[in-house]
This record gives C-alpha cells, sequence and structure tokens, in this order.
C-alpha cells in the first residue's frame, strides 16, 4: 500500500510508534524513525532488521523541542531519499497530576513536545512536501482530545490543540496537495498499560463498549490507512480508534 513511498516516524522507537514503522514497512515503505536517544533508536533499528533484513529503515534522535536541530534532521532524510511522503508525529508524553499539585514546569514538558515539537517537524517537512508536489501528515491526538480526563490539564489540552493545528493545516496545506489527518487512540496496550496491574486493565477495559484495551497493531492500521492512496480524499479528520470508550 505505501511502496516507494519515505515515511517519517516521530516517536518510532515504541508502542503505537514503532508499530507504525513496522506496518509501513511491511506495506513497502523506506522509513527514518527519530526517538529520544540513540540506544533506544538503534535497538528499534535492531529488532525491524532481525525482523526482515530487506527492510529500508534509519534511525535519528533530534530534540524534537529544538527548532534548528530538527529542521536539521529533516533536511538530512530529504538528502538521503529524495522526497518525503509521510510524517507521523508520533511523539509525546502524557500525564495525570492534579490541578493543585500542578508546576508551571511540567505544564510547559507537555505542552513543548506535545505542541511545540509538532509544529517544528511539521514546518520543515510541509515545505518539501509542496516542493514536490504533496504529501500527507498524521497526528497523533488521544481520545481524551475529545473527552477530556479527570486530572493533568495539560495532556487534553495539549491533544485538543493538536487537533486544531490538524484541520488548520489540512485547509490551509489542501492547496499543495498536502493531506493532514490525526489518529486518536483510546486504551492502548503499549508498554505503559501492560505494566499496569492486570486488576487495573480489567476495570478499565470493562468501561469500554467493546470490552478491551486496543491492540497496537489496530492503531497502527489507521495510520497505514490515512498514509495511504485509499484515504486519497481524506483530510481534516480525527480518526478515533478507542473501542467508542469515549461514548
Amino acid at each position: 500500500m505505501l511502496k516507494g513511498k519515505v515515511a517519517i516516524v516521530t516517536g518510532g522507537t515504541r508502542g503505537i510508534g514503532f508499530e507504525v514503522v513496522r506496518k509501513y514497512l511491511a506495506n513497502g515503505a523506506k522509513v527514518v524513525l527519530f526517538g529520544s536517544r540513540q540506544e533506544s533508536v538503534d535497538h528499534a533499528l535492531q529488532k525491524l532488521k532481525e525482523e526482515n533484513s530487506s527492510w529500508e529503515v534509519d534511525g535519528k534522535y533530534p530534540k524534537l523541542t529544538d527548532a534548528a536541530e530538527v529542521e536539521q534532521a529533516i533536511l538530512a532524510v530529504k538528502e538521503k531519499f529524495g522526497r518525503i511522503d509521510i510524517l507521523v508525529n508520533n511523539a509525546g508524553i502524557s500525564q495525570n497530576t492534579p490541578l493543585y499539585n500542578y508546576t508551571a514546569e511540567e505544564f510547559d514538558k507537555v505542552i513543548d513536545l506535545n505542541v511545540k515539537a509538532v509544529f517544528y517537524v511539521i514546518l520543515p517537512t510541509a515545505k518539501i512536501m509542496k516542493e514536490q508536489g504533496g504529501g500527507c501528515i498524521i497526528n497523533t491526538s488521544s481520545m481524551v482530545s475529545i473527552s477530556g480526563q479527570p486530572a493533568g490539564v495539560g495532556y487534553p489540552a495539549s491533544k485538543f490543540a493538536v487537533n486544531g493545528i490538524t484541520i488548520s493545516l489540512a485547509r490551509e496545506l489542501g492547496k499543495d496537495n498536502i493531506r493532514v489527518n490525526a489518529v486518536a487512540p483510546g486504551v492502548t496496550r503499549t508498554d505503559m498499560v501492560a505494566a499496569l496491574p492486570e486488576a487495573t486493565v480489567k476495570a478499565i477495559s470493562a468501561r469500554i463498549p467493546l470490552g478491551r484495551a486496543g491492540e497496537p497493531e489496530e492503531v497502527a492500521n489507521a495510520f497505514l490507512y490515512l498514509a495511504s492512496d485509499m484515504a486519497s480524499y481524506v483530510t481534516g479528520e480525527i480518526l478515533s480508534v478507542d473501542g467508542a470508550s469515549k461514548a
């Protein structure tokens, strides 16, 4: 579905991001994954090469909150592969600090990575996509961008912002043949969820109409669809993959 495409996936070393990288590679794309540290990037690349040595995958670890460093990494991808067809903004952090315990520094940390970094990655990439005649940008939102959450207001605030970026840029960049969408996962069996006590997972799952948490591959399927030509007329959408847990 993505044969010949070049993709960048931030936060691509684990969880949903890693599964998106695998899904894109399995469907013919060349992928550059971005991680937070060289060690995590190297580990992810090793796992992928062990799975399929023919996959064309590379990795980088720019500081996503540094606009200049991000631009340099993006330009290096363009120089190596000649183009960038797909950008997945998946890197981010979550937290659930109660308001009365919040600090300005903690709030800023969430906004810096979940919002500012998304802008820093999009800006140089969109310029490249415009020059080459188009592309596809997919941002990772969350079900809390629609439903909110009972504590940790910085996280849903950041994902509301991601939705705003997505919808606004879809309108602005459509004339350049750049589609912009977002995927809003619900509770998903990433390492973070897997580390929770089974009783906690069962309690969370009981509130989901489908009766279970989602699997990373199920979320990655949404990223595959939106990146493919099957979604050639889909832009400005926030695609929920949450088992109706926000209902």
